[in-house]
């Protein structure tokens, strides 16, 4: 326990400030969703918010790659938007509605090769809420800040897990 401590507190000197500038682009993004959102968006709110960890926290990954992070969130859009509309009169029609976005929005990923599991949140979010134009308009300009940040940084980026 004392050895991972020790080598825990030995990375955070070394890198401290790759710590703090990758910490602050997150909470940029995260300022941005929570602009357009309110708490009625809350699924949505934390699947953009797991994106900004996944972005700045480990942005060599294959899922921080822009690709992924427009795709994916593109592709649960999608799904979440046509379950939002099929009707569903008992709760256990909307849970068909809702895991069934969360399941085809996964399939078309995986298809695709637009891999991003935050993006199942986002497609769950939207089947549950519905599509309305602040939803839109928050993941988009969401996913491409953190797109466009995560491009033009990346040389300076390092995967801080």
């Amino acid at each position: 326990m004392r050895r991972s401590v020790r080598k825990m507190i030995d990375e955070f000197r070394l890198h401290w400030r790759n710590y703090v500038f990758q910490s602050l682009f997150a909470t940029l993004a995260v300022f941005v969703v929570l602009y357009f959102l309110t708490l009625q968006n809350a699924v949505i709110i934390a699947s953009l918010g797991a994106t900004a960890f996944i972005v700045f926290a480990m942005p060599k990954a294959l899922t921080a790659n822009a690709r992924n992070v427009i795709g994916g969130h593109v592709v649960g859009l999608f799904w979440g938007f046509v379950f939002s509309v099929i009707p569903h009169a008992t709760m256990f029609g909307g849970l068909v509605c809702y895991s069934a976005a969360v399941g085809l929005s996964i399939f078309t990923m995986v298809v695709t090769d637009t891999e991003h599991p935050p993006a199942s949140g986002t497609a769950l979010g939207v089947a549950i809420t519905g599509m309305h134009p602040d939803v839109l308009i928050a993941v988009i300009l969401s996913i491409v800040l953190l797109s466009l940040i995560h491009h033009v940084f990346k040389p300076y980026l390092r995967d801080l897990t």
